[in-house]
């Protein structure tokens, strides 16, 4: 267990539209603790923010809206499918989002939670992998992950193949879990191994 928090900190990452969403669910429902590492992303880039005003001036005042909000697609459009301007961006904001979350890993041990689950897309690029106790991964097809994006989010494919291609490989996640949860067949065949996945971290912890 991680002794800064008291708590079993597990690390919940994967490919873009593999069904990571629903394996978190799961885990919420079976008594972990959940830190939404995208919602964090969201608050340090909040109008105002020291992390938004460091992004426009690294790329410039044209990623704001007029009220001084950030304007998500037009930084999306920036640096997706440029990794040097990824890198730039993740440079800026990781410091922020990583203080964030052992901020909540440390409220919630002590509040005397045994179980905190990390649900971060980019815990390895952000090192917030350096936190975690386990390490767990979902994948899937290829085609499969496209056709969930383009109907989740409205993209193209040229804009899913940029996305893939910021982002790590299969081989990578496998290669650097403790636990893979492969989604290739129905949504019904997820959420039993999640619970499988879920229900072994327990009982190692526990023994």
């Amino acid at each position: 267990m991680s002794e800064s928090a008291g708590a079993a900190v597990i690390g919940l990452t994967g490919q873009s539209g593999a069904g990571k969403t629903t394996v978190c669910k799961v885990f919420d429902e079976k008594g972990f603790a959940i830190i939404n590492a995208d919602k964090i992303a969201r608050s340090v880039m909040e109008k105002g923010s020291s992390c938004l005003a460091e992004a426009a001036e690294c790329f410039g005042d044209d990623i704001l809206n007029g009220d001084g909000s950030l304007n998500r697609q037009k930084l999306a459009d920036i640096v997706f499918g440029d990794r040097e301007k990824l890198t730039q961006l993740n440079a800026i904001s990781y410091p922020y989002i990583t203080s964030e979350i052992l901020k909540m890993i440390n409220r919630y041990g002590d509040e005397g939670r045994k179980y905190v689950l990390i649900d971060a897309p980019t815990l390895f690029e952000s090192r917030a992998d350096d936190f975690c106790d386990l390490i767990i991964s979902v994948t899937a097809p290829e085609k499969l992950r496209t056709e969930r994006i383009a109907a989740r989010d409205g993209l193209t494919d040229e804009q899913i193949k940029e996305r893939f291609s910021s982002q790590h490989t299969e081989e990578f996640f496998i290669n650097h879990s403790d636990f893979i949860i492969k989604n290739n067949r129905s949504v019904s065949e997820l959420i039993e191994k999640a619970e499988e996945v879920a229900e072994k971290v327990k009982e190692y912890y526990n023994a």
